[in-house]
């Protein structure tokens, strides 16, 4: 297999790969939403307080992404 062949199948690869992390991605913050939107109140206005304020939304929203 020549250079130029191995490069084109890993640029398909990758695109392939990019796609899929795309969709998932996608799919993981419709199925969180709910989360998602706690988190973002909780955190809106705040700057480094929200790491110790939005702790536990942070956790609620983490759990849900890690189940998918």
């Amino acid at each position: 297999m020549g250079y130029v062949q191995e490069a084109r199948e890993n640029h398909v690869k990758k695109k392939v790969e990019e796609a899929l992390r795309s969709k998932m991605k996608h799919k993981a913050l419709k199925e969180c939403e709910y989360y998602t939107t706690r988190y973002a109140e909780c955190a809106m206005g705040r700057t480094l307080s929200v790491v110790w304020k939005c702790r536990k939304q942070a956790n609620e929203l983490n759990e849900c992404l890690h189940q998918l």
